[in-house]
């Protein structure tokens, strides 16, 4: 089994906001002139340009160290099938030659990281139920 150098705790903490990420919809009307109390609230789940979530995302894997980022990229990979835990040593490898300073936006292009992420862990045993947001 590998030892990684983020977090369980961590990479739950980025499933969490890719979750709330993810289930946001396109925008709609782009200048409405309404404001939240008006519209129930209902812009919240529409991706706009200067995305809080996608700010705070962005920032969190900007604050970690290389071998975090390419822990959480590898995770993502073993969680998507690309390979298994068997072949960890190589993927972490071509995830921290290919992505260093581009995993926050590799990561948030990435359609349902949440899941993702949650399934590399499980790869590994662990389960974000483990370690509660």
């Amino acid at each position: 089994m590998p030892s990684l150098t983020i977090s369980p705790e961590k990479v739950c903490f980025v499933a969490a906001k890719a979750r709330a990420f993810d289930v946001k919809d396109v925008l709609t009307v782009p200048e409405s002139g309404s404001n939240p109390t008006d519209d129930g609230m209902a812009a919240v789940l529409e991706d706009i340009p200067d995305d809080p979530v996608v700010r705070e995302i962005a920032e969190l894997i900007a604050a970690m160290n290389d071998d975090e980022r390419a822990d959480l990229v590898t995770l993502t990979w073993l969680g998507r099938g690309d390979d298994d835990v068997a072949a960890w040593n190589e993927l972490r490898a071509e995830a921290a030659r290919l992505h260093g300073k581009r995993t926050a936006a590799y990561l948030l292009g990435l359609p349902l990281l949440s899941d993702l992420l949650e399934e590399g862990l499980a790869c590994l045993g662990l389960s974000c139920a483990d370690y509660p947001v």
